[in-house]
């Protein structure tokens, strides 16, 4: 089947359970921080699996399904859950809900994840603004035929984290109390966590964190001119800077304890989501 005919026909399934009201803005959540969803008001969810062509999470942490509701005063779609490239899934198949959410006329998409902090001067709980990736891994979510009805064929990365929506989410996080950082999230593939010479290398070439997503859906949304802002939980220090193992335990378990802020500065960013979009 042609990619999108399987587009229109997700996108046709997800509007039959949620209706055809407009959807202002996609949340991806990352793990450890799901339970965002369970704040949208009149909520209707969605399983992935019931979901023709979607991929269907496996990872702990992930609820895998679509809450589509109220929040804010905005109405969201939000993936409880995301895909991820270790999971066996090509980068086509990790970017193809936020290519739903485009077909169905989404234009802002607000990423969410959990990360490895290589900044040694920042703390595990600190919450980060994505100002620009790195990604050194050779696939691509766009190789192979270009899609044309989505976007053009070579396309601008110069601003893939929209200006107007990080500064609007600083200005949220200083009237909050949160002190949120800035800075360059680096893709890595996983399932396993990085090496400490692979973060001595990714803090050489100006990361702040690491991680195993957000990056393809990242380019995804710029192939289609979507306004992306990306915020990453630093759930623990990376590996080599403390004389400690890493386990996913230690991610799940930040997120909840950082839920509280996390949760205040999201609905803050939904609140004050720039209309002009």
């Amino acid at each position: 089947m042609d990619l999108m005919d399987m587009l229109n026909e997700s996108a046709d399934y997800i509007r039959s359970r949620a209706g055809n009201d407009r959807i202002d803005v996609a949340i991806v959540l990352g793990s450890g921080l799901g339970d965002m969803a369970d704040e949208i008001e009149d909520a209707i969810a969605i399983d992935y699996h019931d979901i023709p062509h979607f991929p269907v999470s496996t990872v702990p942490g992930h609820k895998g399904r679509l809450v589509i509701g109220r929040l804010e005063g905005h109405r969201v779609m939000c993936m409880q859950g995301r895909f991820h490239y270790y999971e066996g899934y090509s980068m086509a198949e990790v970017v193809y809900p936020v290519r739903v959410m485009k077909v169905m006329g989404i234009d802002s998409l607000f990423l969410t994840n959990a990360a490895g902090c290589v900044n040694k001067g920042w703390n595990p709980g600190d919450l980060m603004i994505i100002k620009d990736h790195i990604k050194l891994i050779a696939d691509s979510p766009l190789r192979g035929a270009n899609p044309d009805a989505l976007g053009p064929r070579f396309f601008d990365m110069t601003r893939a984290y929209d200006k107007a929506l990080i500064e609007t989410t600083e200005k949220i996080a200083a009237e909050l109390g949160i002190n949120i950082r800035k800075g360059v999230y680096m893709l890595f593939t996983g399932p396993a966590f990085e090496t400490p010479a692979e973060i001595g290398f990714a803090r050489i070439a100006g990361a702040d964190a690491v991680g195993m997503s957000t990056v393809p859906e990242a380019i995804a949304a710029s192939h289609m001119g979507m306004h992306t802002l990306g915020i990453s939980c630093l759930t623990n220090m990376a590996a080599g800077i403390l004389d400690q193992p890493l386990n996913h335990e230690e991610v799940l378990e930040t997120g909840e304890r950082v839920k509280k802020d996390f949760s205040a500065l999201v609905r803050g960013v939904i609140k004050a989501w720039p209309v002009f979009f």
